[in-house]
């Protein structure tokens, strides 16, 4: 048995309390959590993300900005998030000049949706994380929706990921 399946079978043992914990240390929505800890036990990895998939995907525009409500804006992790300082680390080497953009951007595109830019950060420099605000903001909100979505969805992935390998 793998050290990744080890942790899948342990994940599963959890008591419901605890394992709703964790959850919501992957995404901060509780219907969300709620939804992936009813698919428990899982046969393999692929089967807990095929579960953070249809969960998300079933998330109502409430439980999303639950979920939104957690992440920190691209450019500014919040102080102790482990999670978002190593997903968005790529960033912090930034030219200054470039995070103000990123915060001017950041902020226009709050006005027009109303919640943060989700964006699954991970290996991107600054100046993709801007180009890709950019160019979501002229999306319409439905559009938009779906896309947060998609990107949620690739977040608590890796989440889940490394909470397998034990990162």
């Amino acid at each position: 048995m793998t050290d990744r399946a080890r942790a899948l079978d342990a994940l599963a043992a959890v008591d419901a309390a605890g394992l709703r914990a964790v959850l919501l240390k992957v995404c901060a929505s509780p219907a969300w959590a709620d939804a992936v800890a009813a698919t428990r036990p899982w046969r393999d990895r692929q089967a807990l993300l095929d579960a953070n998939a249809e969960a998300v995907a079933a998330l109502s525009t409430a439980d999303l900005r639950d979920a939104l409500a957690a992440h920190p804006r691209i450019g500014a992790p919040a102080a102790g998030d482990a999670a978002s300082r190593r997903e968005q680390a790529a960033v912090h080497e930034a030219d200054p000049a470039l995070l103000d953009e990123l915060r001017r951007a950041n902020a226009a595109y709050e006005a027009r949706f109303g919640h943060v830019f989700l964006i699954c950060a991970t290996g991107r420099t600054a100046a993709t994380l801007l180009a890709a605000l950019r160019e979501r903001h002229a999306n319409d909100p439905a559009t938009e929706a779906e896309t947060t979505r998609h990107e949620l969805r690739r977040i608590n992935d890796i989440r889940i990921t490394r909470l397998l390998e034990g990162n």
